[in-house]
């Protein structure tokens, strides 16, 4: 299934993709892609009706605003330099376990929301990235394959960055990270079944049309399974929570001379298989 949320801030309906273009509404039998739903195994109990649905067709997207795929989830977990040629870029060593920081759960928005620049800001950066999203408790999982079990699926992230405030400002990430509408998320939820190979996704990121980042999931330093199980160990992940799982090389951070997001930049960015993403970045209020 290919999950999303249509329609206004604050006022989204949950849904599920038919083709690129049409949608079937889910609003009469879920009441959102929220903690609850996933954590009382809302996926199983939605699927029949979604292929019962999607077999009948679905009504148009049109212009309608496509919201993050998750109601705000309980918290975002980042994972740092999960790969080795952006930790290079960043003149970082590559790390012996995840790095790991959070990000405030009010920066998520739609894939195609515009991100803002904050106040004080002099070197915001992008960040394309796989996200997973939890669908069962985890605390303490035995093994990486466990790890299976408690994922819902995956989603394109843009992990927005402001650097001055990341490495600046004390080297607390969380200060670079959490500005509002830092997290673009989605167009939508992608369950583990509709991916055959997570480990083999090529991703990129362009800036005004100029390609920044090319990679591929497949160099992930800890991959996906590996990350949920150690996170594990820490923190207890909930249902709907959200984690993004690092970038590939390209940040504006690693160019010489570094390159900063300006307002009016367009930012597209995708992940084969899971979805595009256009956001405009916009001045601060």
């Amino acid at each position: 299934m290919k999950l999303l949320r249509i329609g206004p801030v604050g006022a989204e309906r949950p849904a599920a993709l038919v083709d690129d273009d049409h949608y079937v509404d889910l609003s009469d039998i879920v009441t959102d892609f929220d903690e609850e739903f996933f954590g009382s195994g809302g996926l199983e109990r939605i699927a029949p009706i979604v292929a019962e649905r999607t077999a009948l067709g679905g009504a148009p997207l049109g212009h309608l605003r496509i919201g993050p795929p998750i109601a705000r989830p309980h918290q975002i977990i980042c994972v740092g330099l999960n790969y080795a040629d952006h930790a290079a870029e960043s003149g970082q060593p590559v790390p012996d376990e995840p790095i790991l920081f959070t990000k405030s759960p009010n920066t998520l928005v739609g894939p195609d929301d515009d991100v803002r620049i904050p106040r004080g800001s002099t070197k915001p950066d992008w960040e394309v990235e796989l996200g997973i999203v939890i669908s069962t408790r985890a605390s303490y999982l035995d093994s990486p394959e466990q790890a299976r079990d408690h994922i819902a699926g995956w989603v394109v992230v843009n992990d927005v960055s402001e650097r001055a405030f990341q490495m600046e400002r004390g080297g607390q990430w969380l200060k670079g990270k959490s500005a509002e509408t830092f997290n673009p998320a989605g167009p939508w939820l992608v369950t583990q079944d509709e991916v055959s190979n997570v480990l083999d996704l090529k991703m990129w990121l362009d800036v005004n049309g100029v390609r920044r980042q090319t990679g591929s999931t497949t160099t992930m330093i800890f991959d996906p399974y590996v990350i949920v199980h150690y996170i594990s160990q820490f923190m207890v992940l909930e249902p709907g929570d959200l984690i993004n799982t690092g970038t590939p090389p390209g940040v504006g951070l690693g160019f010489d001379p570094q390159i900063w997001l300006q307002a009016g930049d367009i930012m597209t960015l995708g992940i084969d298989g899971l979805g595009e993403q256009r956001q405009t970045v916009v001045g601060p209020r």
